[in-house]
């Protein structure tokens, strides 16, 4: 394969997972037009944010398992495809509701770019071009972090907020034909096990459900969504344990790579992540800052993540994989940490130290966890293996967001930043806490080989 063919298949698996992003983050700079085009209610905007992540969340282990039973190119096409209708449909909604459910497909679809596009990338390439292209990979969701809202704001005068999904639809749909010549994954030949789709699916989004509502619903609902969630995903992983062809197999568990890594994932997701998600509303709520230009501040976060990941491989390779998820996430804690600098009456600028420390930081945990994400699973469970990852960061977004929204909701003044204070130090605690599980499940792992030899 020549260096061109070589670059192909990771151009077009990048390309697509930074357009998944995209969809990710673009309400962040068009949610107030939204709202006063369709006349969004309070609750109507928390799902208009989280539809995306619940439907990616929910698919994400289903998307993988297509992946790995009936091919990654075709999974992967699509979602693209899946993405591109979806946008078209989201551009000519005319009600909340419309756009929310939108938005959760739009997640769908995503969820199969982002399980199989690193599955395909755990097929294609071998060795030190894997960690290459991993590297690659994680610069891509940086990338569509730092995107999204730029885009969605320079295109409102254009065309209003549709215009954002009208672009959606395009690049997917041209995505899409252009990966319909990678290359396909084997066919098991199983069948696909619906019914454990079914109830990890209904589980997921139940449970995702609970977190937004969490926010903006009552008690009952609350506690309704959490219990059909929980008895769902505890059918599933009973069912998981007896089917021949599992979405997820339960044993990969026993590997203190995989579960640190799905860890690692997690206290990402609810720690660095939806802190820095919420970091425009600081500087638009409590700094005055236009949406516009909390978009480009937030790059010193999102922007440095691209160049990070993409230099991570550069670390000594004295470093373990684990030492180095370890240490990405203290990082990125400490950046979290520097967040309480901002207080009432500063400038935007006081954001700036952690939002590069923790973009530092958080760029070499994507690369290292993208690569470990199919290294520590079967090459024929590759998908799994990266739809575990990004399902783990979308669960542990949910929660952190939901968490931070709570403490901050409604507060102004100097209330606010007191409650952004508390945020903050329960974010980082949170990647802390993060971190002491992952080095307790390696202590617990390397004592009980110990015992086994004796």
């Amino acid at each position: 394969m020549s260096d061109t063919q070589s670059r192909l298949p990771l151009a077009l698996i990048a390309l697509a997972t930074s357009l998944a992003l995209i969809v990710f983050t673009q309400p962040l700079t068009t949610l107030a037009v939204m709202t006063a085009d369709l006349s969004l209610t309070p609750g109507q905007q928390a799902w208009v944010m989280s539809g995306m992540p619940l439907g990616a969340a929910s698919g994400l282990l289903t998307a993988g398992a297509f992946g790995d039973t009936l091919g990654r190119r075709r999974t992967f096409v699509a979602g693209l495809w899946i993405t591109a209708v979806a946008s078209i449909v989201a551009a000519l909604a005319w009600s909340g509701p419309m756009l929310i459910v939108m938005r959760i497909v739009q997640g769908i679809g995503s969820a199969g770019i982002m399980a199989s596009g690193l599955g395909l990338v755990g097929q294609i390439y071998r060795g030190e071009a894997q960690a290459r292209a991993a590297a690659v990979w994680a610069a891509a969701l940086g990338s569509g972090v730092a995107l999204g809202p730029i885009m969605a704001s320079l295109l409102l005068p254009v065309g209003g907020w549709p215009a954002m999904h009208w672009l959606i639809a395009g690049l997917s749909a041209a995505l899409a034909l252009g990966s319909a010549r990678l290359p396909e994954s084997p066919h098991t030949g199983e069948r696909v096990d619906l019914r454990g789709a079914a109830l990890l699916t209904v589980g997921m989004a139940c449970v995702m459900a609970a977190l937004i509502e969490v926010r903006v619903g009552g008690a009952v609902l609350v506690a309704g969504l959490v219990l059909v969630g929980v008895l769902c995903l505890g059918a599933f992983l009973m069912w998981e344990r007896r089917v021949r062809n599992p979405i997820l197999r339960i044993d990969l568990f026993r590997a203190p790579a995989f579960s640190g890594a799905t860890l690692a994932a997690f206290a990402s997701g609810a720690g660095v992540l939806a802190l820095m998600s919420m970091v425009p509303i600081v500087l638009e709520h409590g700094m005055g800052v236009s949406p516009f230009h909390a978009a480009l501040i937030l790059l010193a976060w999102s922007g440095v993540t691209i160049f990070s990941a993409l230099g991570a491989r550069f670390l000594p390779a004295a470093l373990t994989a684990r030492q180095r998820v370890i240490l990405a996430i203290l990082g990125c804690a400490l950046g979290q940490g520097l967040m309480l600098m901002a207080v009432t009456g500063a400038g935007w600028a006081v954001v700036l130290p952690g939002l590069f420390v923790a973009g530092v930081s958080n760029g070499i945990l994507n690369a290292s966890l993208g690569h470990e994400a199919v290294r520590t699973v079967p090459e024929d469970r590759a998908a799994m293996g990266s739809a575990m990852n990004n399902t783990a960061r979308y669960l542990g977004s949910a929660l952190g967001i939901a968490l931070i929204s709570v403490l901050i909701a409604g507060r102004d003044g100097a209330a606010f930043f007191a409650s952004w204070h508390d945020a903050v130090l329960v974010s980082t605690g949170l990647s802390l806490l993060g971190v002491a599980v992952m080095t307790g499940v390696a202590a617990r792992h390397r004592i009980a080989a110990v015992l086994h030899r004796s």
